[in-house]
């Protein structure tokens, strides 16, 4: 259902209404006074000496800590340094030329300061550089020193010292299968500040009886022990060296 449209006023006999024009008044902003107070009260405390003093302070602490720091990491670059060219080094066999006493991918501590105090001896496990390309080095066993004498009867060694006394190095820790039976030879003997030196494993070594004598200036360090794999770690001695005669029980 729609509904009737009401007639204009006119129409209704009334006077019309006297026509007003909109006026516009425009809008003005001020900011609430205290807001402003206390950008300004921010302002003056960021102004003030005191502040100014406390953001100093801060600052210098922050650059001394950073100082101290950069202080402690270059003692330790240095002490490392030191360390590794004067005292230990950290070294990984690569190969079985040492077998069974090294095994390939072992970890071990090299002592470089050890012949600082005193000259190589028979029987050490030292690592040094090859006579042949000093770029690589090593690891292997002195089995003789300067002056001594050293031959091989079917794959047993005889060391002669400078004063001619002939001893049968040890050998019961190689395997059988890690020597060969021809392996014999004449004796040589070592010049002064040469050593000879061979590895464990002695079918599957390149070594002294290849490339002759080392000098005393390419052995870097002994071997003091093995620290990787844990399971196998352990401190070497001489294995060269005669075992003491077990007390017979009685």
């Amino acid at each position: 259902m729609l509904e009737a449209e009401a007639p204009p006023a006119a129409q209704l006999g009334e006077e019309p209404l006297p026509f007003r024009p909109a006026v516009f008044t425009p809008a003005v902003f001020t900011p609430a006074p205290h807001v402003v107070g206390v950008g300004a009260a921010r302002v003056e405390q960021l102004r003030s000496p005191q502040a100014a003093r406390k953001v100093t302070v801060s600052l210098a602490r922050i650059g001394e800590e950073l100082l101290a720091w950069f202080k402690t990491l270059v003692s330790a670059a240095v002490y490392a340094t030191l360390i590794v060219t004067f005292g230990f080094q950290v070294a990984r066999v690569e190969g079985e030329s040492m077998a069974p006493t090294l095994e390939n991918q072992d970890r071990l501590i090299v002592n470089k300061l050890a012949y600082r105090l005193h000259k190589p001896q028979v029987g050490d496990i030292v690592m040094l550089y090859w006579p042949v390309d000093p770029e690589k080095s090593f690891v292997k066993r002195v089995v003789a020193g300067p002056g001594d004498s050293i031959r091989s009867v079917n794959g047993h060694l005889f060391l002669t010292d400078s004063n001619g006394n002939e001893t049968a190095l040890r050998d019961d820790f190689i395997p059988e299968e890690y020597r060969s039976s021809t392996d014999t030879w004449a004796p040589k003997v070592c010049p002064s500040g040469y050593y000879y030196v061979m590895g464990d494993h002695r079918n599957n070594s390149s070594d002294s009886r290849t490339w002759e004598y080392v000098p005393e200036k390419y052995i870097i360090g002994k071997v003091e022990l093995r620290w990787w794999p844990v399971n196998t770690a352990r401190i070497f001695a001489n294995d060269l060296e005669p075992k003491a005669p077990k007390a017979v029980e009685k």
